[in-house]
């Protein structure tokens, strides 16, 4: 099975994913250019590693983080087989382009003086903004992920483990260079709010919640959810492993807004009743986002 999808070459589609990589490399080099590079954060990644050099032998670091991309980038398809697409290479070299070209324009100077905490959040809002539309395009990050997707497969150990591994290295490589606690606690922060902005996009921001009733008057808790919510709702076979009797479980999706009307109403009607309420990622179906419509987007 095919790692790659493919396009149509100047396809609506093809137009708008090129479009995001685009737009998402000028986000993110322009967030290690006025936030990140100035105050020597080390976000992990192969632009973790380009900051380093950067500081220690006066070297451009989207020039340095393209010669890592490069090369882990083929030794990623030789051990890993085909997941790297041409989108990705477009990807990683715009970046790069972009980081040394505005810092060619604009210089090295932060855009907020004496702040690096504030940097390092609007940093990480850049960052995270610009990835989260790469990978939106079905783009991958190459870089130092490569070598996390590659440990995995030899240690047979959690992809996601090892690359926050490699990323924490990457981190504390900052630490050991610069001498400053402040580094990877900045870093931290940048990371942390790189991934939550890259979660926002890829998967929207959501206030849909999914409930879980179990209830002896779940016939009326459906009712009110189908008719007076209009929300749907499935009722599912279940079993109580102390006293072993059969329950009626109740799943259904509502807004945050709904909760409380429904949690106010199961309180009048059965107290004793269970409700579980998780917050959802993302909802794909009927009465939500079809399924079609997240995969061709």
């Amino acid at each position: 099975m095919a790692f790659i999808s493919k396009e149509k070459v100047f396809s609506k589609k093809w137009w708008i994913n090129y479009s995001m990589i685009v737009v998402g490399s000028f986000i993110l080099a322009s967030g290690f250019v006025l936030f990140i590079t100035p105050y020597k954060i080390v976000p992990g990644g192969v632009y973790g590693v380009s900051i380093v050099i950067h500081y220690l032998f006066n070297t451009p670091v989207g020039l340095v983080a393209l010669a890592f991309d490069i090369p882990l980038t083929i030794i990623g398809i030789k051990v890993l087989g085909p997941r790297f697409g041409i989108k990705t290479v477009v990807g990683f070299t715009l970046t790069a382009f972009f980081n040394d070209g505005l810092t060619y324009l604009y210089g090295y100077e932060p855009l907020v003086k004496n702040d690096a905490l504030l940097s390092s959040i609007f940093g990480g809002l850049f960052l995270g903004v610009g990835v989260g539309l790469i990978f939106k395009s079905k783009a991958t990050s190459g870089g130092t992920d490569i070598i996390g997707m590659i440990i995995s497969k030899y240690t047979k150990l959690p992809v996601g483990q090892m690359m926050i591994l490699v990323d924490s290295t990457i981190v504390l490589l900052g630490l050991i260079v610069f001498q400053d606690w402040k580094i990877p606690l900045y870093s931290l922060i940048v990371i942390f709010i790189t991934g939550k902005v890259v979660d926002a996009i890829l998967e929207g921001i959501n206030y849909d919640k999914v409930l879980f009733i179990i209830s002896d008057k779940h016939q009326e808790i459906g009712e009110k959810i189908m008719k007076d919510l209009n929300r749907g709702a499935t009722l599912l076979e279940g079993e109580g492993m102390y006293h072993h009797q059969k329950k009626q479980i109740i799943f259904s999706v509502v807004n945050r807004r709904e909760v409380t009307i429904l949690q106010e109403y199961i309180h009048r009607l059965d107290p004793s009743a269970f409700v579980t309420v998780m917050n959802s990622n993302e909802i794909l179906g009927e009465g939500f986002k079809s399924l079609r419509e997240k995969v061709t987007e």
